[in-house]
């Protein structure tokens, strides 16, 4: 709201100017959400601990320490980065460009999502929220929405790049045909697999859900998810960023996906609310982020994957997400089919505690893994 007030004077103030530069704007969303998160944090703990008289439920079969160390935390603290997030993308972002809005859209839906779950386990006292089947069908119904206003909105950001540069006297920028609703492969610069309208719904589907769940699933630690979910915010919005610029886009061999630069600023939202619920969240934690952070920060950064047509990037830059996730599927297969556990506890952090890594120590190096699953992540942008 405030770009688009204060761009209305970039011609009458030249140092305005730098209102048109998504990297400035960038850079404002992330100081406002950090400042935000970090104002609005103790208020609203202070709230929510007094509305969750036992906090968030600890699962009985965990690790022993967990029912001493985190009982009476409450949950919840993903609204505060949902605030942080929508507060500064909203004023800092251009709301003309639909992809702010469909990274929203599933942003705030999975947001909701998860805070029905959490509000589910809080007020039975016990760790099983919504059905899992109910919370499946709904993730899916906004996936697959935002999956299918992804595919109709590029060819419309496509066509006004392509005026903008006419416009302004630059080469014509040549998009694939059936870019849309086509898949791209790491490493290969011209492979693109068209899986037509009703294929890229229902693989870009699984990819939000997925990612979604993902990251559920590895919040399970003080600041473990937290931070792998940024270091894969910041690798996205360098993607986003590049692909969505054609220069940069022509120069790495990339998909060029027009429009996609301006998420930039949410993910600089996204950084900016993540360092501030950190600040609270570090160990020994005073809130959980719960599935209300959890599934929302899981499902955006798997729609900004779909919007880029870094899809098959996304399962390398979240490996730690994919661990854990495999770890848990491993585990149920083989105890359904063995009667045995190949871990001794899943989702796998919780088997490292089992094993006698100490908290800290189990968050710190998967912090370490992530960051380098990011850098080979961006490996595969130039490897091409």
């Amino acid at each position: 709201m405030l770009y688009e007030i204060l761009s209305m004077y970039t011609e009458d103030y030249s140092f305005m100017n730098v209102m048109n530069y998504v990297t400035f704007r960038t850079g404002l969303a992330f100081a406002t959400a950090f400042i935000l998160c970090l104002i609005m944090g103790a208020p609203m703990i202070n709230w929510l601990r007094k509305r969750q008289k036992k906090g968030q439920p600890i699962r009985e079969d965990g690790p022993e320490s967990h029912l001493l160390t985190k009982k009476g935390t409450p949950t919840m603290g993903g609204f505060l980065i949902l605030m942080g997030i929508s507060v500064g993308t909203l004023l800092w972002a251009d709301l003309s460009n639909e992809y702010i809005w469909i990274v929203l859209f599933v942003t705030v839906g999975y947001g909701l999502i998860g805070f029905l779950d959490d509000f589910t386990k809080v007020t039975k006292g016990h760790a099983g929220g919504l059905s899992g089947k109910a919370r499946l069908f709904a993730e899916f119904v906004i996936a697959i929405v935002a999956v299918v206003w992804v595919a109709r909105y590029a060819p419309i950001a496509a066509g006004q790049s392509a005026l903008e540069r006419e416009a302004a006297n630059l080469l014509p920028v040549l998009i694939p045909e059936n870019f849309e609703t086509s898949l791209t492969i790491p490493f290969f610069k011209d492979v693109l697999i068209n899986l037509t309208i009703y294929g890229f719904a229902i693989f870009g589907a699984f990819v939000v859900v997925g990612a979604a769940n993902s990251v559920n699933l590895t919040d399970g630690l003080d600041g473990l998810a937290i931070v792998p979910v940024m270091v894969a915010g910041g690798t996205f919005a360098l993607i986003a960023y590049i692909c969505g610029t054609p220069r940069y886009a022509d120069y790495l061999y990339l998909i060029n996906t027009p429009g996609t630069s301006e998420l930039t600023v949410l993910f600089g939202a996204l950084f900016g609310s993540g360092l501030g619920f950190l600040w609270y969240n570090a160990p020994p934690a005073k809130v959980f982020m719960g599935d209300t952070g959890s599934l929302a920060l899981g499902g955006m950064v798997g729609t900004v994957a779909v919007c880029t047509k870094h899809e098959i990037v996304l399962a390398i830059v979240g490996g730690i997400f994919v661990m854990e996730a495999l770890s848990v599927f491993v585990q149920v297969g083989s105890y359904k089919l063995t009667g045995k556990r190949v871990f001794r506890m899943a989702p796998i952090h919780h088997h490292f505690e089992k094993a006698g890594w100490a908290e800290s120590t189990v968050v710190i190096r998967f912090w370490i893994i992530s960051v380098v699953l990011a850098l080979i992540g961006l490996a595969t942008l130039k490897l091409r």
